[in-house]
């Protein structure tokens, strides 16, 4: 959804991203450039933003980029490249100036979202980055990981300062893989979803 609320961007795994009016659920765009899956799409705080990360398909093509859309016209405004691997998550910082991706090629990417600079790449998982999340301050990202393309595994949650890409924690106790992460509106917990089964509460508090 769109911080406001009143649309909804969805991806597909026929390449394209759609926005709809939650109003009336009527089509309003359908964006198109990706070749790949979308797997994942991120409103900017603003609102002014989309993002979308695409990916790899059953038979070895790919589009492992991030792009940025202006979510008002529906132009397309940069392709981030860098990934090497299924991009499976995106998410902004709270201030809109930071993008964050995790994919299939187990990093964690920083974009700067005024340029589509790379800002840094996280390395400490050992299997794909399925979900990332900041925190409400912007100052720390969580990320989830799993199963890897060779079969290890890293069913572990990670956080990282914002500013310094420095690995702050690792959060063990699922024993499958983390697929979401998300931040309490104030920050102090995090929830982690695994299909394990299982919903994970930390206290950030401790966990940094």
């Amino acid at each position: 959804f769109s911080p406001d609320g009143r649309t909804l961007a969805s991806g597909s795994v026929d390449g394209t991203v759609r926005l709809w009016d939650t109003l009336t659920g009527g089509h309003k765009q359908t964006l198109t450039g990706h070749t790949e899956s979308v797997n994942s799409v991120s409103f900017s705080p603003d609102r002014k933003i989309l993002a979308s990360g695409s990916g790899r398909r059953l038979f070895g093509n790919s589009d492992e980029t991030v792009r940025l859309w202006d979510a008002l016209t529906g132009g397309h405004k940069q392709t981030l490249t860098g990934h090497t691997d299924t991009v499976y998550s995106v998410s902004f910082s709270p201030d809109g100036k930071t993008l964050a991706s995790g994919g299939f090629d187990e990093t964690v990417r920083l974009w700067d979202v005024v340029t589509g600079g790379h800002k840094q790449t996280l390395t400490g998982h050992t299997g794909t980055v399925y979900s990332v999340s900041f925190s409400p301050d912007g100052k720390i990202l969580a990320s989830g990981s799993g199963r890897g393309l060779f079969g290890n595994s890293d069913y572990t949650v990670r956080l990282w300062a914002v500013v310094t890409g420095e690995q702050k924690r690792v959060l063990t106790g699922h024993t499958g893989s983390v697929n979401s992460v998300s931040f309490s509106p104030d920050g102090r917990m995090l929830a982690s979803g695994s299909s394990d089964g299982t919903v994970l509460l930390w206290k950030t508090s401790s966990a940094r």
